[in-house]
């Protein structure tokens, strides 16, 4: 880090001027794009790097993709660094080439003064198809990369301004719905075009020389509030194991394992000890570990702590080569969302050895993904709907799990019934809160959603892809953990329990009832205040059995209100039980 005498209020109006051109470029997608998965469930990511790749800010959006991006951008340099000219648009999705998994196509595009390259407006979009051999490109039963669709290594979609035509025609042949698979890569290329506009305006009221010190000076700070915060831990080394329920052909228990080493003002993650890489498509590339494991340490530090590359620094990632976290060719990965999630829990779970207060227990264990693909059968018009459950917090040192919204990890949305039926040929049979599938403690997890799916189309591909079910989110200090999830086919008839990962055909009038897991809980459930069980029980979001058994709170043969003595002596004898 190098010593620079900056005005510190200048460095503040640098910093919130780059904040806000990538909130722009957020807002930009949400209102260019043409699919509900990016448009209403918001699964996308936007940032600005400078001429050397490094990311200067974040955008609230996406956070698991945005780790990613310096892995994907060296791969950018590696192939046209130094080549590069005004009107060039970059795209890669090959997750074996700096990507994650085929639908996330990453595009940057070089921004320029004159001749001078300045930096890099970046923007990820999960798009609903990349081709191979089911709707939505995301199965968790591929085994190999070359099922999971067209996979495009670095190539410029714009040339010195020019488009390729080869490239726009490959994907518009090689993808299912390829109008709005182009409208949001059109999308992509208007926001990327806003965050280039923004930048210039910035260079323009500073100079080149003058907003590159800022900039240096923002990454080197970000640097320093990490390694204060970190340095504040006490060394050691800290290990902690989490489970995934299968990887969809078999559901054999994979282990995500991760020692973290406090040494000074540096952290280490080492995975040694996961799962080799498994057959199942819920492989995790090495850039997407990378990318969960600085979610969950930054997740740990202030808040003032900038999102940028100097936290990277502070952080080393070690994960052996051929391990489900960081598999070799040609592993199928469409469904390694999944993967990072359980791999944010379990550094989460180590961080809380070190800095209690600052971890919450597990949430739902990331969100759950359904899709149904298929044809019109009168118009052969494809449809393809993929929609992404975001449940529920776990339980914080002081206070409740929040239930119905995003997993911390993803900044995403819940999309709406209304535009679900609207699109696609389903209807939404039950959205709700499921009862008593919080973690119990003193502070209770959130509670997990239901969302019932019937088709109405004459056939379908379903895609299921979730995960806790055998091995539900787990609780801390003492806080018990939540219910597992559930899947049911056809509940009021043939009532068949399905596993957590399904691929299959499903026909008219067939019904996918989910069941998401709850929030772990956080502290003694027997601490917890009577009235606040009671208002549980009136919210439906805990039965009067559940209050009873897990907080110890009985209430009155009517079950209006709790009976005072029968919980005292219910509470004394499940504490004398433990």
């Amino acid at each position: 880090m190098t010593k620079r005498n900056l005005d510190p209020i200048t460095l503040a109006v640098v910093s919130s001027a780059l904040d806000t051109i990538v909130d722009e470029m957020a807002y930009t997608v949400m209102r260019t794009s043409r699919s509900p998965l990016v448009r209403d469930v918001l699964d996308y990511s936007c940032t600005i790097c400078d001429a050397t790749g490094r990311i200067l800010t974040q955008a609230k959006t996406v956070a698991l993709h945005l780790g990613a991006v310096p892995d994907a951008i060296e791969a950018v340099l590696e192939e046209y660094g130094g080549t590069f000219v005004p009107g060039d648009i970059v795209i890669l999705n090959d997750p074996y080439q700096g990507g994650m998994h085929l639908p996330d196509i990453f595009m940057f595009k070089p921004i320029f003064s004159g001749d001078t390259l300045h930096g890099f407006a970046v923007v990820i979009t999960h798009h609903c198809d990349m081709g191979g051999r089911v709707p939505g490109s995301n199965a968790a039963d591929s085994t190999e990369i070359f099922q999971e669709g067209l996979r495009i290594p670095p190539l410029k979609l714009y040339e010195a301004g020019v488009r390729s035509r080869v490239l726009v025609d490959i994907i518009r042949k090689n993808v299912r719905v390829p109008d709005l698979v182009l409208g949001d890569i059109d999308s992509q290329i208007a926001t990327c075009n806003i965050g280039e506009r923004d930048y210039l305006q910035l260079l323009e009221r500073y100079g080149e020389a003058e907003l590159q010190d800022y900039f240096d000076e923002l990454i080197d700070y970000g640097e320093t509030l990490t390694r204060k915060v970190i340095a504040g831990w006490p060394d050691g080394e800290y290990s902690f194991t989490d489970y995934i329920d299968g990887d969809g052909f078999t559901r054999e228990q994979i282990p995500i394992t991760c020692k973290l080493t406090v040494d000074g003002d540096h952290l280490t993650a080492d995975f040694e000890g996961s799962s080799p890489q498994v057959r199942g498509a819920i492989n995790s590339t090495m850039s997407f570990t990378k990318s969960s494991t600085y979610l969950a340490v930054r997740c740990a530090l202030d808040q003032k702590v900038p999102n940028n590359a100097g936290v990277y620094r502070c952080i080393t990632v070690k994960a052996p080569v051929g391990t489900i976290l960081n598999p070799q060719m040609p592993s199928a990965v469409a469904a390694r969302a999944l993967t990072g999630y359980r791999t944010m829990d379990t550094v989460m779970g180590a961080l809380a050895q070190v800095v209690p207060d600052k971890v919450r227990a597990a949430g739902e264990g990331g969100n759950t993904v359904i899709c149904f693909g298929g044809w019109d059968k009168e118009t052969r018009e494809p449809f393809i709907m993929v929609d992404m459950i975001n449940g529920a917090w776990g339980a914080r040192i002081d206070a409740d799990g929040i239930e119905g919204i995003t997993n911390p990890s993803q900044n995403m949305s819940n999309m709406p019934i209304e535009t679900l039926e609207q699109r696609y040929p389903v209807l939404m049979e039950e959205y709700a809160f499921r009862n008593d599938s919080c973690g119990p403690g003193r502070y209770r997890g959130g509670v997990g959603l239901v969302r019932q799916y019937r088709l109405l189309a004459d056939e379908a591909i379903l895609q299921l892809r979730s995960d806790r079910y055998v091995n539900p989110p787990y609780g801390l200090a003492g806080g018990g953990p939540a219910a597992p999830s559930r899947n049911v086919f056809n509940p009021d008839t043939e009532h068949e329990d399905l596993p957590s990962k399904v691929t299959r055909t499903v026909h008219s009038g067939d019904v996918l009832r989910h069941e998401q897991s709850g929030g772990g809980g956080y502290g003694d459930a027997l601490q917890r205040p009577v009235d606040e069980v009671a208002a549980d029980v009136r919210d439906e979001k805990v039965s009067i059995a559940f209050a009873e058994q897990h907080f110890g709170v009985v209430f009155s043969a009517d079950g209006r209100a709790p009976d005072p003595a029968a919980t005292a002596k219910r509470r004394n004898e499940l504490a004398a039980a433990r």
